[in-house]
Order: C-alpha cells, then sequence, then structure tokens
C-alpha cells in the first residue's frame, strides 16, 4: 500500500492513497497544478487516479476539483448533500454518491460524519489487503460511538489543528476563535493526543499530524503536546511525522516514511 499526503493545511488538502491498481485521491485542494506536480514526485500520474473522495466542500478540499475532473475525468464521490454545494457536478458524467461504506475496487471506504460547519462532513476508514487506514480531518470533537471504528488501524492522518493558547492569545478576531474552538471547528493538539491515546494499538505504526494551523501552531507544539499526553496515559507512542502545507509526505510505500 502507498500512502502519501500531497498537502495538509489552511491553504488545501489532499492525499494520495494506492492499492495495487486503483489510485485515490482523498479531497482535492490547491491547484490542479500543484496536485498533478506533486503526483509526479512520487511517481504517479494525474491521468492514472481512479476515483476523488470528498470529504467536505469548504474550498481548502476541493478548490482543485473542477479544473482536475474537466482535464482528468477520474469519478468522484460525494454524498448528496456535498454534490447539491457543488454545481459543477450537475453536468459531470462520473459522479458516484455514497453513504456510510463503499468500494473502490478492492478498496473499502466506510465514512463516519464529522462535526464540521458544512451541510456534510464526512471522515474516512479506508480497509485493503488487512490495512487499515483512518482519515480524520476537520471536525470539532470526535463522537465516542465511532472508536470501535476507528481502534487500532495501522495508520492515523489525524488532524492537530491548533494550540489552544497559542489561538487564544493570537490575532484572530474572536469570532473566528470561537468557530475553531467550537463543536463545529477543528481538533486542538490536545484533543487530538487524547483521542489517539484511545485508539492506538500495538499494530499502529504511524501517526501523521495533520492540517496544523501555520498561525495557532507548530509542529514542536504538536509534537510535545502527543508526547506529554502519551506518556500520562502509560501509552507507547509510534512513529510520528507532521504533514505541511507545500510538501508531499510518503506515509507507506514499503520504505520508511520520508518528506518529498
Amino acid at each position: 500500500m502507498k500512502i502519501a499526503v500531497l498537502a495538509s493545511g489552511s491553504e488545501g488538502n489532499s492525499t494520495f492513497v494506492k492499492d495495487k491498481d486503483t489510485r485515490i485521491l482523498f479531497d482535492l485542494g490547491k491547484n490542479a497544478k500543484y496536485i498533478t506536480e506533486k503526483l509526479k514526485e512520487i511517481e504517479e500520474d494525474a491521468c492514472s487516479i481512479d476515483a476523488i473522495v470528498i470529504s467536505h466542500t469548504h474550498d481548502d478540499h476541493v478548490s482543485a476539483l473542477k479544473v482536475f475532473l474537466k482535464k482528468f475525468h477520474p469519478q468522484v464521490y460525494v454524498t448528496e448533500k456535498m454534490f447539491q454545494d457543488l454545481d459543477y457536478l450537475a453536468n459531470y458524467e462520473n459522479v458516484v454518491l455514497y453513504e456510510d461504506s463503499f468500494y473502490i475496487n478492492n478498496v473499502k471506504i466506510s465514512s463516519i460524519h464529522s462535526s464540521h460547519d458544512v451541510s456534510d462532513g464526512r471522515n474516512f476508514v479506508i480497509e485493503t489487503n488487512g490495512t487499515k487506514v483512518i482519515y480524520l480531518t476537520d471536525t470539532g470533537y470526535l463522537n465516542r460511538k465511532y472508536f470501535p471504528m476507528l481502534e487500532g488501524a495501522d495508520y492515523y492522518l489525524m488532524e492537530s489543528n491548533h494550540d489552544i493558547e497559542m489561538l487564544l492569545d493570537g490575532p484572530y478576531p474572536k469570532h473566528l476563535k470561537q468557530r475553531i474552538l467550537g463543536t463545529l471547528g477543528h481538533l486542538s493538539n490536545k484533543d487530538s493526543s487524547f483521542y489517539l491515546t484511545k485508539l492506538v494499538r500495538e499494530n499502529t505504526k504511524k501517526i501523521i499530524l495533520m492540517h496544523l494551523s501555520e498561525t495557532n501552531n507548530n509542529e514542536e507544539k504538536a509534537l510535545e503536546t502527543l508526547r506529554n499526553t502519551f506518556q500520562e496515559y502509560e501509552k507507547e507512542l509510534p512513529e510520528v511525522f507532521c504533514a505541511r502545507q507545500r510538501e508531499v509526505l510518503i506515509v507507506a510505500n514499503d520504505k520508511d516514511s520520508v518528506r518529498g
């Protein structure tokens, strides 16, 4: 299995997952030129993308979608509400509406509802050939009812958006701070770390911290919070990497994780 985060942050988000001959992009932020170039960096061709799975329709997750679809014509997976949000999909011939779980060739994808200020937001459990990957970002909290689905994954791509003190002391206006901190906002370092202590098991290979704010967070803060939280709960911490906004992070490729 090959996993690569192509971009992660407020400018745009996209993650590539490949198993055998199935190539999937989860979200498509930034722009089509950027995505195409980053795919080339990991020796993949944009023409070979089978499907794009959209988690929600905020611009940082779909800004490249319209141009990419026009140029390369892959399938695009959205929920009915997302379809209604993206008017240009009405004339696109390769739309698949998803709900709870579905297959793209040999890859099983189970969706769970996120808590975010959109018409419909989803996160994903990706399973194929005995490997389990969690893609969890852009949510204000994680409902405990989903814990059994999310436990014991091999890889966690997990939002760790902000340090609470940095956000409160930072330059954002009050209404935006309240949005980010609210139940329809984003996971803080503290919340993300706590959830991970409940989900990670001995088989977990790597944690990738996602969607770090460039204004209200930094890698040192996120990693320190995660280490301290795992120590507090007496849990062993697997390898951890922080995904970045403008760099590729190869998560799995039958090699150690490296930056591109």
